[in-house]
């Protein structure tokens, strides 16, 4: 089998494609199902929930954050799906010291989301004629999405926590299918600073040498920066934090152009944070949703 590398460089080297994998990450779980290998998944987290009712007969061994990691291990899986950010390092080297074949995503992109979907269907062998069209139709939409980047953009604030106040920056995958969808994310240079009082404005920052290694890419912002930034459409989706219409009142008080014309729009999380064939599938009915709800900048 041809030898293929994830996300971190590691190579990826079979003698015959997986037939015992356990999934750790809610997304992969869901694309690896769309692909039809959901009979060879023997393992999963309590938040791989999609597709549902396929997922549920597949036994789960807590969270991402905390699986347990010695049931994993006496599975004895070909092949262990982990990510960089959903999981965690100590992790990935306690199952790989353990001889298991790790292999860690890690997608920012539409275009690597695209690519994650055919190195999964390659590494799981000849899977016919379905599993193949579901790859090209990821290239597909990627493709199809690009031709937005360089059109008019409709200015988006996208929250992903309540208290505090959080958001997402360029760097992240959420920000780059807002783009591919038409929009622009108004906090996409804004870098998380370092101690929380330094975020919302009320101390100074730490420099970049006392938080080198840490993640910048989800800002907690203030209401005050939210009205400088004027977004014209305000999206809430439902997770990490299910956002509520008493949350979206907090939203609608505030002196913003979306507040204004009653673009503070709920959406579905996963749509736009579950790189796969999760977020590809939508893209192209999201990118239609904001051209709608316009206007552009």
């Amino acid at each position: 089998m041809t030898n293929l590398e994830d996300d971190r460089g590691r190579p990826l080297r079979f003698t015959q494609p997986p037939r015992r994998i356990v999934s750790l990450v809610p997304s992969d779980t869901y694309t690896l199902v769309r692909l039809g290998v959901g009979d060879r998944l023997v393992g999963r987290t309590k938040y791989c929930v999609e597709p549902a009712p396929e997922v549920d007969k597949v036994p789960a061994f807590g969270g991402t954050k905390d699986p347990d990691v010695e049931a994993v291990i006496e599975l004895r899986p070909d092949l262990v799906v982990m990510n960089q950010e959903e999981n965690t390092r100590r992790d990935v080297d306690r199952l790989e010291r353990a001889g298991l074949t790790v292999m860690v995503t890690f997608p920012k992109t539409v275009r690597a989301a695209a690519g994650l979907v055919a190195l999964l269907a390659r590494v799981l062998g000849d899977l016919g004629d379905e599993a193949r069209s579901l790859v090209k139709q990821a290239y597909d939409t990627a493709c199809r999405a690009e031709a937005r980047l360089s059109g008019p953009r409709v200015r988006t604030f996208v929250p992903i926590w309540a208290d505090p106040l959080m958001t997402i920056n360029g760097d992240t995958f959420i920000s780059d299918v807002l783009a591919h969808a038409g929009a622009e994310n108004v906090f996409a240079d804004r870098d998380r600073k370092y101690p929380l009082a330094a975020d919302l404005g009320r101390a100074r920052p730490a420099s970049p040498e006392e938080i080198a290694g840490r993640d910048v890419r989800y800002p907690r912002v203030t209401p005050e920066e939210l009205r400088e930034r004027a977004p014209h459409l305000v999206l809430l989706p439902d997770e990490p934090h299910a956002f509520t219409d008493e949350d979206a009142q907090v939203f609608r008080a505030l002196d913003i152009p979306a507040a204004k014309t009653g673009r503070i729009v709920p959406v579905v999380g996963k749509q736009l944070m579950w790189p796969g064939l999760m977020s590809l599938d939508a893209l192209d009915a999201l990118g239609r949703m904001v051209r709608d709800l316009g206007p552009t900048s």
